[in-house]
């Protein structure tokens, strides 16, 4: 389905019915990523976007993260979603999601976010280096062997970078911006040395002021953005809840689409019980880093080695 706002075609789909949850996706990706997570989780009104310049949604003149979260937020007027929703996000979808509570605190209920950017410096080489003038345009050029590769490196487990999710992404980087689009929202994130750290100081500070419940997940095996992000998260947003998902990369919502499911639902379900009697007790003790199977020879001690 298309929307049409500020004369630009946004790309979205509605299922289900319930609480509204808001799906935001990563750079140079689509809302498709949410497919596995959507029939895993029923019971809400989920609405999935592609953001501006990505997927099938039409370029913003600038893409940058405030002007990506303010889009989203008129693309959810012009969709009447007035109440406030439970925001998940992925990759740069998380920073989007964090941008859009800060600007909007009452429209937004909690945040779920899955392999975050906006949390560490570290991050891909693959992306580091699109901040050089002239290699970007050979990295970023539609190619089937480059987008298997691509696909090959968001998942622990290679069986998930499918036939079908490799020609998605082929289709999906032939259109006409993609790749300038996705540079320049890089470029506005990152450089050569790494993710900027004053839109990250600044948006992590908002959102440690506003308290919004916040639940941020990662995968052990992230080869973009590595899962010692976790412990800067847990430091950054004390109240947060934090979830290491073992044997898993950077798509936590595809690759264990069913766990992530039982996550999200279990922390909503807290959110509606409300907060525990001794709440000033509770607030002293941030949440404990949640771990899942992490028996298979994973170093706890390694997330250290990779902030």
């Amino acid at each position: 389905m298309f929307a049409e706002v500020d004369g630009r075609r946004v790309h979205y789909r509605v299922t289900g019915t319930g609480p509204p949850v808001v799906l935001l996706h990563g750079l140079g990706r689509s809302l498709e990523d949410w497919e596995p997570l959507r029939a895993a989780l029923p019971g809400y009104r989920l609405l999935a976007i592609d953001l501006a310049g990505f997927g099938h949604s039409h370029p913003l003149p600038e893409p940058r993260l405030d002007s990506l979260a303010g889009h989203v937020m008129r693309t959810l007027d012009a969709l009447d979603v007035t109440r406030a929703v439970h925001v998940v996000g992925n990759s740069l979808g998380g920073a989007v999601a964090m941008r859009l509570a800060a600007d909007n605190p009452d429209r937004v209920a909690s945040l779920a976010l899955a392999n975050s950017a906006g949390f560490g410096r570290r991050v891909t080489w693959a992306l580091r280096v699109l901040d050089l003038p002239l290699l970007w345009r050979l990295l970023l050029r539609p190619d089937e062997r480059t987008a298997r590769s691509t696909e090959l490196s968001l998942f622990y487990d290679p069986a998930f970078a499918t036939p079908e999710r490799v020609a998605l992404a082929h289709e999906l980087s032939q259109r006409p911006e993609a790749a300038r689009t996705l540079r320049r929202v890089a470029a506005g994130l990152g450089s050569i040395r790494g993710v900027h750290p004053g839109w990250r100081r600044d948006l992590l500070m908002a959102m440690a002021r506003l308290g919004i419940p916040t639940l941020v997940a990662w995968g052990t095996h992230d080869r973009i953005l590595p899962a010692g992000h976790l412990i800067n998260a847990a430091a950054a947003l004390p109240q947060a809840h934090t979830h290491l998902f073992s044997r898993t990369g950077h798509m936590p919502q595809i690759e264990r689409a069913e766990q992530f499911a039982a996550l999200l639902t279990r922390f909503w379900d807290g959110l509606e019980a409300g907060p525990p009697p001794d709440t000033a007790a509770s607030s002293r003790t941030p949440p404990a880093v949640l771990t899942t199977g992490l028996g298979d020879g994973w170093d706890h001690r390694e997330l250290n080695r990779h902030r």
